[in-house]
């Protein structure tokens, strides 16, 4: 083999072996089958650092405006349903109860939630007021949100973007360099807050979620019944929380199937009281 092939043969399988190198199962399956291979370049405690500042500066604005945590019932109400779905979480991943979780309300109109890597959750009052959600509905919501955090979508997101926009090779250049400070600042919020997740995050956000509020004594079909509620107020304008999201009908669909799948754990949750 003459040198001139050789080196055109490693530019084109250097970048595979690198792929293959990168790529991790962030989620054990659960009954649902999220145990799907992902192309992780940015390190796990880049995005973390990056969502703590995020979020700091998300409740700093908040708290400036009086808008964070301003009823103490509400603030109760949705910590106690994410206490429950938090606890069911090592299904999917061991290490999840030891992140730092933070659960927070903010009073604005706005029809959204989101969950932040590593656990920071925060949930807007129009999406409760707006819906006149059930505990089994909030419980939905969060726990689709929660899911994008166990499976590190926004943390996979960044790391297509890197490929994208600077290249295998620089990719790898880049993240050998540790420049947190630089080249990730505001990475999380980016890709948490800014950018709509793809649909296939949100149907596997879906599906893991559906699992989490069963397990935590919610009745699995309440997560069928936000998304025709979604369905009603959208309207012509597409909520937030919405944008790119699968479509109403064929996500309905979808949750149905999900929510029969899960249903014996819900059944189970209720025997042994993990609702009460």
């Amino acid at each position: 083999m003459s040198k001139k092939i050789f080196y055109r043969l490693t530019l084109i399988l250097f970048p595979l072996f690198f792929l293959v190198s990168c790529m991790t199962t962030t989620t054990a399956a659960g009954n649902v089958g999220a145990d799907r291979k992902q192309v992780m370049l940015v390190s796990e405690e880049e995005m973390n650092e990056s969502a703590n500042q995020a979020y700091a500066e998300v409740l700093a604005e908040a708290k400036k405006a009086g808008t964070l945590n301003t009823n103490q019932a509400t603030l109760q109400r949705v910590q106690k349903i994410a206490k429950r779905l938090i606890a069911q979480t090592p299904v999917f991943r061991e290490d999840a109860l030891g992140w730092d979780w933070q659960v927070n309300v903010i009073k604005e109109d706005t029809i959204n939630a989101w969950c932040m890597p590593g656990g920071k959750i925060v949930v807007y009052t129009g999406i409760i007021d707006s819906l006149n959600l059930t505990d089994g509905e909030l419980a939905a919501v969060m726990g689709h949100e929660i899911s994008h955090a166990l499976k590190e979508h926004s943390r996979e997101r960044a790391s297509q973007s890197a490929l994208q926009n600077l290249g295998v090779a620089a990719t790898a250049a880049l993240l050998g360099l540790k420049e947190t400070g630089t080249q990730l600042l505001g990475i999380a919020a980016e890709y948490t807050l800014g950018l709509p997740f793809s649909r296939k995050h949100e149907t596997e956000a879906d599906h893991v979620g559906t699992e989490l509020m069963a397990r935590a004594g919610y009745d699995p079909y309440e997560a069928v019944n936000i998304w025709k509620k979604m369905e009603a107020v959208s309207g012509s304008s597409v909520p937030e929380i919405l944008s790119t999201h699968p479509s109403h009908q064929s996500r309905i669909n979808d949750l149905q199937v999900i929510a029969e799948k899960v249903y014996p754990l819900y059944q189970e949750a209720q025997k042994k009281g993990i609702a009460k």
